[in-house]
């Protein structure tokens, strides 16, 4: 089973402190963590844990920062694809920190632009991809590999954590939508009126994904909600990456939308189990 996967690749610094660290505070960390991060990155070493082979699409560069990013993919068996590989730039770091009674989190990331450097997929898709997840960055090569994807009858699904621009061309070609609580199109103010912006863009399959409350979801015309079940938090970094690439994991294996909701809000929750966005996948 082969996922693609395009999108944001970073290179994420995670420190996790006690409550009530102050400005100006110093002193060392109670875990540190260095991993690379970003929603398709997060995603595809999701799916391949889940037992899926996944290829991802990301701009690297040559930076040496950017050996880190690939090591760590190629040392969750995800085949990359570098988009940028002559870029010298630094690519995009994240600092997180993380408070250890909560697992409430703040991060602050160097900018990353939605559109990206590279505008095309080099090669065509895999043969035997079965699903294609798109996280919104990467324009040029969100576009033609949507396209490729629905020329091969392959779903493709998006990963909709915020509105970005380009998102106007990439929602027709669209089979499935997933979206934080944060995504609200141009023109809409709740959750329900984004749901109705998606579909009346031609998706189907929708959904808003609210934390530890429950996810509402509508197929065609049939509408409900799908419950978290409440577990212990100690760090919620990357849940929602971890969702989508759940979710991607299991409608390539023929689960239902609902179904597939449902599995990978029991897999993000046991990743909220843990610090970092690795320490679930020992269990």
């Amino acid at each position: 089973m082969i996922g693609v996967f395009v999108g944001a690749a970073t290179l994420d610094l995670h420190y996790l402190v006690a409550e009530g660290r102050t400005r100006n505070s110093k002193g060392p960390a109670l875990r540190f963590g260095m991993y690379a991060g970003g929603p398709a990155a997060n995603a595809a070493i999701t799916f391949t844990h889940l037992g899926g082979s996944a290829r991802l699409y990301a701009e690297i560069g040559s930076h040496p920062l950017g050996t880190v990013i690939a090591a760590d993919l190629a040392e969750h068996g995800v085949e990359l694809v570098d988009l940028a590989p002559e870029a010298e730039a630094i690519p995009m770091v994240s600092s997180i920190l993380s408070f250890d009674e909560t697992g409430d989190r703040m991060s602050v990331s160097s900018y990353y632009a939605d559109a990206g450097v590279a505008d095309s997929l080099p090669g065509p898709l895999p043969e035997d991809s079965e699903i294609l997840l798109l996280d919104g960055f990467l324009r040029g090569p969100s576009l033609e590999a949507a396209a490729r994807a629905k020329d091969r009858g392959i779903p493709v699904v998006l990963d909709g954590g915020s509105w970005k621009s380009g998102m106007h061309d990439l929602l027709p070609m669209v089979d499935v939508a997933v979206c934080s609580a944060d995504f609200l199109p141009p023109g809409t103010s709740t959750h329900h009126e984004a749901l109705t912006y998606l579909q009346d863009r031609g998706i189907r399959r929708v959904a808003v994904t609210r934390g530890e409350a429950s996810i509402l979801y509508r197929d065609g015309d049939e509408r409900g909600e799908v419950p978290i079940e409440r577990r212990p938090v100690v760090d919620t970094l990357g849940a929602g990456d971890v969702f989508h690439g759940a979710l991607c994991r299991s409608l390539a294996a023929g689960r239902s939308f609902v179904d597939a909701l449902a599995d990978a809000a029991a897999v993000a929750t046991r990743s909220c189990g843990g610090f970092g966005t690795r320490a679930w996948m020992a269990s």
